[in-house]
């Protein structure tokens, strides 16, 4: 006896193909990027970031892309550690239309939950971002 699983069906590869264009449409050529870095090593952790986190989780109606992004921005600062990952995602949160100041204060916020060490490691990778956009305020911030 056999068991079926998600291998065996023509589905996995239209979960795939699907998670594709809303990875492309919400990471752009970053998320392909991580896509591509794991082919040598576990395409298999690729093709799931793919099929299940973008083609099935991501692009479920209940939550805008802009608010899974917040809430993506706020769990990545809260675990600590995912600086590469939180470069990805703030780069995706600009792509859905997120304004800097948003994700600042997306990364402000995040610090009574998980403490100042991890905002400020979140909110030095958003400047990096920021910077590479092209989007950093000409002078000081008021605070």
């Amino acid at each position: 006896m056999t068991e079926k699983n998600s291998t065996d069906d023509g589905s996995r590869q239209t979960r795939f193909d699907h998670g594709l264009e809303v990875l492309e449409r919400v990471d752009g050529e970053a998320g392909q990027r991580v896509i591509d870095s794991l082919s040598d090593i576990s395409p298999e952790l690729g093709h799931q970031i793919v099929a299940w986190g973008f083609g099935e989780i991501y692009d479920r109606p209940e939550l805008a892309p802009r608010d899974r992004q917040l809430v993506t921005l706020g769990m990545l600062t809260a675990l600590g550690g995912c600086e590469a990952q939180l470069e990805v995602h703030v780069n995706a949160a600009l792509n859905v239309e997120l304004t800097p100041s948003e994700v600042v204060e997306a990364l402000l916020h995040s610090a009574v939950y998980c403490g100042f060490p991890r905002a400020l490691n979140a909110t030095f990778v958003a400047k990096k971002v920021f910077a590479e956009r092209g989007l950093l305020p000409a002078g000081p911030a008021a605070g």
